[in-house]
């Protein structure tokens, strides 16, 4: 039996990927299971040598690892390098080559979306791996304009000197607007309950002409960025399709299969929409 894995903190428990992973490995005629792993920080290291020792056919990596995983890595994709964030990992022998699969995931979600990059103008919320996946498929994808916002202005500097962007402080929001084409959630958090300074501050957001909200995150009750959305008359879109297409491309370099995303996509809403993926 195939043996593939998720590894998280305590969030791997909420992740919806072991269920959509399991049925696409069983439609597709592969003994398998995927299963969500629990890791501290200072287990980290044992965790991914751990895939070496009991000969794991892959694994994904997320929140909060996606950038501390990497000096754990024999060799670096070309995209997982210059991202500096790897959500993919497979193993060749004792070899461990990590992989990014989110930047291409937003991208064939903004496509299936009808939502054209070229040109347009992007805020981004996060200065983490996913973030960094995000900003780096926008300028791939010719973006105008990517301003990035986050707690940590250092983080947003580090993030912006490697791929692009502009920095934002967030405590600038209030006072002028922002007029963007696309907003992109790429933090962990979209419900009062997580952050209620953060779901403040995102009602106070002005964004005239913005034709997108996006949320990679899903399966929030009371969902700020859908409000934001719905109070302005944006379109809304939350990570499930992302998940799906970046999980495809995961499946493609574990099995060598190319499997449709409508087969992700169908065993996600199986399963009610239930769940709360790590991004």
């Amino acid at each position: 039996m195939k043996v593939f894995c998720i590894l998280s903190d305590e969030r791997a428990g909420q992740s919806k990927s072991p269920i959509m992973f399991s049925r696409v490995l069983k439609r597709q005629g592969i003994n398998g299971t995927y299963v969500p792993f629990v890791v501290k920080p200072q287990d980290l290291g044992q965790a991914i040598q751990s895939i070496r020792i009991l000969h794991m056919a892959g694994a994904n990596i997320t929140v909060p690892y996606k950038e501390a995983v990497i000096p754990l890595l024999d060799v670096l994709s070309e995209g997982a390098n210059i991202i500096g964030a790897v959500n993919t990992i497979v193993r060749d022998g004792d070899r461990l080559k990590g992989y990014n699969t989110n930047a291409i995931g937003v991208m064939d979600a903004l496509t299936e979306a009808g939502f054209e990059v070229d040109g347009k103008s992007a805020l981004v919320f996060g200065t983490g791996g996913a973030a960094r996946a995000v900003v780096f498929i926008l300028n791939w994808l010719r973006a105008a304009t990517i301003f990035v916002a986050g707690r940590q202005m250092e983080k947003a500097r580090s993030l912006i000197n490697t791929l692009g962007g502009e920095p934002l402080d967030l405590s600038s929001f209030s006072e002028r607007p922002l007029p963007v084409d696309i907003v992109v959630n790429a933090t962990a958090v979209s419900s009062s309950d997580e952050s209620p300074e953060m779901a403040d501050l995102v009602s106070q957001l002005e964004i005239p002409g913005c034709e997108l909200v996006f949320d990679l995150n899903y399966g929030r009750p009371r969902n700020f960025w859908e409000e934001l959305a719905r109070a302005k008359g944006i379109r809304f879109m939350d990570g499930l399709s992302a998940l799906a297409y970046q999980a495809r491309r995961a499946f493609a370099l574990w099995t060598g299969l190319q499997v449709p995303p409508e087969e992700f996509l169908n065993a996600l809403h199986e399963n009610g929409g239930e769940g709360q993926d790590p991004i």
